[in-house]
This record gives structure tokens, C-alpha cells and sequence, in this order.
């Protein structure tokens, strides 16, 4: 298994002129920040803290979100130029120019929610825009390659509705899990490094496998982008906060990763697997917020202090610790989607199921889904 992660079609040398997208991305991203920060000082547009649901002590500035997109933009424009220098084609902008496009329509609903406390509907509406600009520009998962290992064919047309819907769970679900991750000083974003770090990992293996030539450089610059504008948007962020990302951030970071999770849906099951699994520790929060409110019949869209990680400092583990317990589970998810990768279909389907049994064993042992003490403070909107 281990002679495969190192393809035969390209050098690993192949991926090095790639790697100044990150650099450009930290580069404009870590000023970007910064500047947000006293924007949004000087204006009030600040996050204060309600003595329930949001425990800071004092005022944080909000906008952070903007300064991820900006070095996310930057990594992105480097990329075009790199690859224009070299194999670039209309088919290359165009998909770049849609993942950015929806990306910054991403971070504008949630700028204005930050802004306005929008209501959820509308938020999601934003979110299906920005997924419908992935759709139009080409980025959807194959289904006939999930479906052909298991006999199954499907007529083109019908293929081509059925993508619609896919695209929009994909980005719905990848979106506002990430925006529900986003309670504690520089949990979402670190939780997103190790995300991005795991699927560019995967970019690499796939580029010297030569799989796609599309593909392979539009996911190794996507990844290197996102990468680095979030690492120059986390020294701001982490504890003691001096900034955060808002839905603005958390939005945008949930698309872009939900891009990702599509271009490597163009693969056999066990990537589309893989890519889930990768992204396990937001979606498992998510997936116990909502389950734990309909088991105790509390309305869906209202936030409280029952996310795992609220769970876990209810439980007297300082913050800190907490988000390194969060960065370890993420670690593991992502390194459990990468070994899945390398393993035949049935096997790695076995492994996706034993994964979440055992993930919600946990959860049902440790009492996640109880509703109780500080579990129940709500709010009359989600933003953690």
C-alpha cells in the first residue's frame, strides 16, 4: 500500500513551483487581517460577549472573514499566473474564477449577517448561490465512477440532475459545519489547517498519479490558497482572540473546503468517502447539535451550549486544552480519509462504517446528546 502514495507518471519535484501560491496567500492574508482588525475596531463592529452562549470577556472585532478571503485571493491569482506561464487554458480560469466567485459570494452573506443578523433561510439561500456558481462552471462530483463499482449506470441526463442537488448538500453541509465549529478562539480555524494540510496531501498523491490534468493543479492551488490564508489569519485568532472570523469566515472556509471535497468526488467511492471522513470532526458536531436538539425537542436553528467543544469545558477542561483535544479528533478523521484512500473499495467502506459506529458509540457513552445545565442556553440565532 505504502509504494502507491508516490505515483509513477510524475515526479514529486512536479508539485514544488506550486508552493509560492501559499507564500503570497500567507503573505496578503496576515496584513489583511490586521487591517480588519482595526477597521473594525474603529467602526464598532464588534462581537460582545452575552454571558451564555458567547463567554469572552470583553469586545472582539469581527471581519476577520475578510482577511481569509483576501490571502485566499491572492493564492488564487498566483496560481493563475504560475499556471498561465506554463499549461494554463481557458478550462483552468475558469474553474479557479468560479471557486473564487463563489468563495467571495460565501463571505458577503455572511459579512451581512455579521452585520444585520440575517435570518437563517436567507443565509441559506446564499449559500445555494454559491453553490449553483460551482455547478455552472463545471465543479461536480462523478457519480457514474461512485456508482460503476457497484454494477449501476445511469443515463447522462439523469446524471445531470441528479448533480444539482448533490453540489448544494455538499456545500450546505461542509458550510454551516464549519460555522457551528467556529465557538472557541482559533478552534475553525486550526481545525481547517489540519483539513486543508490532509486534502492537499491527497492533491499530492493524485498529481503524481497524474490522474487528471485539470484537476491535479486546480486542487493543489486551491488547497495551498486556503492554507495559507488561514495560517495568516490564526495568529490573530488564537486564544486570547484578537479577532474573529464571524460567518463571514467560517462561510467562506465551508465553501471552499466543500470545492475540494467535489473535485475529489470525480474519483472512485472511496475518495468521496475519504473526503467526509476528512472533514469528520465538524460534521460530527454538527450531526450531535441537531441530534441532540430533536431528541430533546428544541428548535434546530437556535444555538446553545451543547457543541462538543462546549461540552467538553462544561466539563471543567480549560479552553485551551479543549481546542487541542478538537485539533488531535480532527487529526485523526483526517488521517483516517487518507489511509481509506489507499485501500480497495469494499474495504474502505468497512473501515467509513466502523468509523462512525465507533464515533457515535462515543458519543452515546460519554452523554454529548443529554440536554442539561449550561447545554440549554440558546440563543434566538446560530452563530457558534
Amino acid at each position: 500500500m505504502l509504494d502507491s502514495l508516490i505515483g509513477p507518471y510524475r515526479e514529486i519535484a512536479w508539485v514544488l513551483p506550486f508552493w509560492p501560491i501559499l507564500v503570497f496567500a500567507f503573505v496578503a492574508a496576515l496584513p489583511g487581517t490586521w487591517l480588519c482588525k482595526q477597521i473594525a475596531l474603529k467602526f464598532g463592529v464588534v462581537d460582545k460577549p452575552d454571558g451564555s452562549v458567547k463567554t469572552h470577556k470583553q469586545p472582539v472585532a469581527y471581519l476577520g472573514g475578510i482577511g481569509i478571503l483576501l490571502g485566499f485571493a491572492a493564492g488564487v491569482l498566483a496560481g493563475m499566473i504560475y499556471l498561465d506561464q506554463s499549461e494554463m487554458s481557458r478550462a483552468y480560469l475558469k474553474l479557479l474564477i468560479g471557486i473564487l466567485a463563489g468563495a467571495s459570494v460565501a463571505c458577503f452573506v455572511g459579512i451581512v449577517d455579521d452585520l444585520l443578523d440575517i435570518k437563517p433561510y436567507k443565509k441559506l439561500l446564499g449559500q445555494i448561490v454559491a453553490a449553483v456558481i460551482l455547478i455552472s462552471v463545471g465543479i461536480k462530483p462523478n457519480i457514474s465512477a461512485f456508482l460503476s463499482p457497484f454494477g449501476i449506470e445511469i443515463p447522462g441526463m439523469l446524471e445531470t440532475i441528479l448533480v444539482v442537488p448533490i453540489v448544494i448538500f455538499f456545500v450546505l453541509g461542509a458550510t454551516n459545519s464549519l460555522n457551528l465549529l467556529d465557538g472557541l478562539d482559533g478552534l475553525c480555524a486550526g481545525v481547517t489547517v489540519i483539513i486543508t494540510v490532509a486534502m492537499l496531501l491527497l492533491s499530492i498523491h493524485l498529481a503524481t498519479w497524474n490522474t487528471n490534468d485539470i484537476g491535479d493543479p486546480i486542487r493543489l492551488t486551491i488547497s495551498l490558497a486556503l492554507l495559507g490564508a488561514v495560517l495568516g489569519f490564526l495568529p490573530f485568532n488564537r486564544h486570547p482572540a484578537k479577532i474573529f472570523m464571524g460567518d463571514a469566515g467560517s462561510m467562506l472556509l465551508g465553501f471552499v473546503v466543500a470545492a475540494m471535497m467535489i473535485l475529489f468526488a470525480s474519483r472512485s467511492p472511496r475518495w468521496w468517502m475519504a473526503s467526509i471522513l476528512v472533514l469528520g470532526l465538524p460534521i460530527l458536531d454538527t450531526a450531535v447539535a441537531l441530534v441532540r436538539r430533536l431528541l430533546n425537542k428544541r428548535p434546530l436553528f437556535v444555538s446553545d451550549r451543547g457543541h462538543i467543544y462546549d461540552q467538553l469545558i462544561d466539563r471543567g477542561i480549560p479552553l485551551k486544552k479543549t481546542v487541542r483535544i478538537c485539533y488531535l479528533l480532527s487529526g485523526l478523521y483526517a488521517l483516517s480519509g487518507m489511509v481509506l484512500t489507499q485501500l480497495r473499495t469494499r474495504y474502505a467502506g468497512l473501515v467509513f462504517l466502523i468509523v462512525i459506529i465507533i464515533s457515535a458509540v462515543i458519543v452515546w457513552k460519554k452523554g454529548f446528546l443529554k440536554m442539561e445545565g449550561l447545554r440549554g442556553v440558546v440563543r434566538k440565532e446560530i452563530t457558534n
